[in-house]
């Protein structure tokens, strides 16, 4: 019998299968898509002849792509993929989309890099059907490397008004209100900010000039929100240390230290992430300072974990699971129309927020 290397290195393909088990091609392509319309000797000396010639049958990829539907949709970032597991809003988008996905059988690919160059060849090798961009950081040219595949796709968190991509978020300058009233009525006026990124690339201290500058327009309208609201309570914005992180342990910290290393310390800070607020209830507290005894914190974002720190995280609650689910069905159920949609929020209060100190 005929091997796959027997005078050439051609691979063995169907045909070459049918022909040596003595069937039609169509027989033979039962046998491995559809074997339970084929009788028992014939499927049993179909794969006989398959595993002798070393067929592993059909590739799935081929199938798919004649079907012009792979039933899968790209989850892309720019983190690395560890980012899908580790970070807690990432955790808990995903539910949401694998429950948009597990009630059509749609599958997943998680699509991430650590570098431009492997990006760029995750986003365009990707066996899926369109993608959901997780456009925290470098949303830009995710968004740029998923035009060119001409698929559909929506954003998520974008960092820049396009009205011509599918989007979905919140009120973010709404939510930023939301935290700041609830702090000042708390009668805090002395407040320090931890906040995502405004641009690519950079952490620390911003100025004015630089959050006006933004690139990153959810950040911009969350800072927004905060200065907004304290305005009407007579604090002078202008005065609020602004610190820029990268929503991870080592520069969260870095904003602590510098932003306690100053004169008079804040009795409050207004963190944009909720895993920001609990490395910030963490940091605060092997220092000894009481959460919300000296300094309350809110975060945003309304993850579970939230809820199990101690104490308790107040915080303002995005409907996470619901943008998930929303944004794979548009993906899904892509009629070519682009669909941007904002969501409401919510304060949560609990435990990590208290009256100012007199």
């Amino acid at each position: 019998m005929a091997s796959l290397t027997e005078g050439n290195t051609r691979p063995v393909r169907l045909a070459d299968i049918a022909k040596a088990a003595g069937v039609s091609h169509g027989t033979a392509s039962n046998v491995f898509s559809r074997p339970e319309i084929v009788r028992q000797e014939v499927r049993e000396r179909v794969k006989a002849v398959a595993e002798a010639m070393g067929y592993a049958g059909p590739d799935p990829k081929g199938r798919l792509l004649r079907a012009g539907k792979v039933n899968a949709i790209g989850v892309a970032t720019t983190e690395p993929l560890s980012y899908f597991f580790d970070d807690p809003f990432a955790r808990v988008m995903m539910s949401g989309i694998s429950e948009a996905c597990d009630a059509t059988g749609a599958g997943i690919a998680l699509v991430s890099a650590g570098n431009q160059e492997k990006l760029a060849w995750n986003i365009q090798s990707a066996l899926v059907d369109g993608f959901i961009l997780f456009c925290i950081e470098g949303g830009s040219r995710l968004v740029e490397l998923t035009r060119e595949r001409k698929l559909p796709f929506v954003a998520l968190e974008l960092g820049f008004h396009d009205e011509t991509i599918s989007a979905i978020g919140v009120d973010n300058v709404a939510g930023g209100r939301l935290a700041a009233r609830h702090l000042a009525e708390l009668g805090h006026r002395r407040f320090a900010v931890l906040s995502l990124t405004l641009g690519e690339d950079r952490t620390g201290f911003v100025t004015p000039e630089e959050v006006r500058s933004a690139i990153y327009t959810g950040t911009r309208d969350r800072l927004a929100g905060y200065f907004e609201e304290l305005s009407r309570f007579g604090v002078d914005t202008t005065k609020i240390p602004v610190f820029e992180t990268e929503n991870e342990a080592a520069s969260t910290r870095a904003g602590l230290e510098a932003i306690f290393a100053g004169g008079e310390p804040p009795t409050a800070i207004l963190a944009m992430s909720d895993r920001m607020a609990m490395i910030a209830i963490e940091w605060l507290t092997a220092r000894g300072l009481a959460v919300p005894g000296d300094v309350s914190v809110i975060g945003f974002d309304g993850v579970p974990d939230a809820a199990l720190c101690d104490p308790p995280l107040t915080t303002i609650a995005q409907p996470i699971t619901e943008i998930g689910r929303r944004a794979a069905r548009m993906i899904l159920d892509f009629d070519g129309a682009v669909r941007r949609e904002t969501l409401g929020v919510e304060l949560l209060v609990r435990a990590s927020t208290g009256p100012a100190k007199a």
